[in-house]
């Protein structure tokens, strides 16, 4: 590859970095064309991006960003493509996927929600962590949880008092047809 195109490829890279909130290094080695096209099939209904990259490249890429990304060094060894996703766990749970169902995908690395994670003992603590839209959904579900609760001990105690008032005037009712008023 020329310089030119090498320029070109690490610039293209860094903007894809800058444009999604996670990315995860994963090992392709053991792909194959159709396994690989499933994938990426797989990737485009998720919307994760697949791009495969060279290490050199990669890593040129990281010099020009902000954050410092050099501890992921260690893991561009191999074949790697990068799995970049705005949803935190969506790339983890596919990797999961293929890596069970097929053996053919490892995670190398993962830089997910501002926090690095280093080797495929990762996976399982990456697919279990939630997403953005997922912890405000939960929160919602508890803020309209609680709200519930309040309504429904106003409600009761609502009930309670019609009750009571109910019982009283009865009782007021009859004492004033026992003294004939």
């Amino acid at each position: 590859m020329r310089k030119k195109d090498k320029i070109v490829v690490i610039k293209q890279i860094a903007t894809i970095i800058g444009e999604y909130l996670n990315f995860y290094l994963v090992d392709v080695a053991m792909l194959n064309a159709s396994i690989t096209s499933s994938l990426r099939r797989e990737c485009n209904k998720q919307g994760i991006k697949l791009v495969v990259v060279k290490n050199t490249l990669l890593k040129r890429a990281w010099e020009r960003m902000e954050e410092d990304f050099s501890i992921l060094d260690a893991a561009l060894k191999g074949n790697t493509a990068i799995m970049f996703s705005n949803s935190a766990n969506r790339p983890a749970r596919l990797i999961k996927t293929f890596s069970e169902g097929m053996g053919v995908l490892k995670l190398k690395a993962a830089y997910v929600q501002e926090e690095f994670y280093l080797g495929s003992e990762n996976l399982d603590l990456l697919v279990s962590v939630k997403s953005k839209d997922e912890l405000v959904g939960d929160v919602i579900t508890l803020l309209q949880s609680s709200a519930k609760k309040i309504v429904l001990t106003l409600d009761f105690g609502r009930q309670t008092i019609h009750r009571i008032l109910k019982t009283f005037l009865k009782k007021k009712e009859m004492a004033r047809e026992d003294f004939g008023l």
